[in-house]
């Protein structure tokens, strides 16, 4: 595992990826993403990408021209990326697309499009404060056989204390873990044992969380993929590598037997 350490960011104009698998109570009666759900995480990619820059509170103020393409169906892997497009005084505009992804084929395709405006809500305290300009730098591109995602943690996956139970924080690096091996594979991948978790700090109710994986080692039909979830406060920037672990993910066919899919 890559020995990270704690960081404070500060701000940044970088972009966001969302990755969510749709799965049947997700969709309509035609076996695709209902589009309130694929808006609810576009609105999301947004509401992430606008606090990143701003470090204050926001809301949306608006949604302009959503595109629906094409559905994306159960089972395909969904992709919402979303980018800093323009910056006012205390708003930013940010470009949305949802992309689909078959399992079997990689194949990609555009399913939504859409812009969001998100007001930034300071302070009485910050009167005169307005956003930052945008950072037009640009960002490396991952590894080969490296996923880097983000979410947001709501208060349906908090205990009573405020804090991410451990077994959603492990669903997050669970599902990095698959999206990476399936991506490798092409085939369907489960999980056969995760080790060496490793919880060092809580996570709060409103942080972005995380996850990145690594496939570090492959064997005939299965992958080791290494995962780390870094947790990051909404408004300062705080960034902590809060839980690693170690998945075995294995390749398998409709009935559910190991196959070759991993090997050279």
């Amino acid at each position: 595992m890559t020995d990270h350490t704690e960081t404070a960011p500060g701000r940044t104009s970088a972009p966001a990826t969302l990755i969510d698998i749709v799965f049947p109570g997700d969709t309509n009666h035609h076996g695709t993403l209902f589009g309130g759900a694929g808006l609810a995480l576009m609105d999301r990619v947004a509401f992430i990408i606008a606090t990143r820059h701003g470090r204050v509170p926001f809301v949306t103020a608006s949604c302009d021209r959503i595109d629906f393409r094409a559905p994306a169906r159960i089972g395909q892997i969904v992709c919402f990326t979303g980018r800093p497009a323009r910056v006012g005084r205390r708003s930013m505009t940010i470009e949305i697309e949802m992309i689909a992804e078959d399992i079997a084929t990689g194949g990609r395709h555009l399913c939504s499009r859409g812009t969001f405006t998100m007001v930034a809500t300071p302070g009485i305290e910050q009167a005169d404060w307005t956003l930052p300009p945008l950072d037009r730098a640009m960002t490396a591109p991952e590894e080969a056989g490296t996923l880097c995602m983000v979410d947001i943690v709501f208060p349906d996956q908090a205990n009573s204390f405020g804090a991410m139970f451990g077994g959603d924080a492990l669903a997050q690096m669970t599902k990095a873990a698959f999206v990476v091996a399936t991506r490798r594979s092409r085939r369907t991948t489960v999980l056969a044992s995760c080790t060496g978790m490793d919880f060092k700090h809580r996570i709060m109710i409103g942080s972005i969380i995380e996850p990145i994986a690594r496939i570090v080692r492959t064997g005939r039909s299965s992958a080791t993929v290494e995962v780390e979830l870094w947790s990051e406060e909404l408004l300062t920037g705080l960034r902590q590598r809060t839980v690693t672990g170690t998945f075995a993910m294995v390749a398998v066919d409709e009935d559910n037997r190991p196959v070759a899919a991993f090997a050279a």
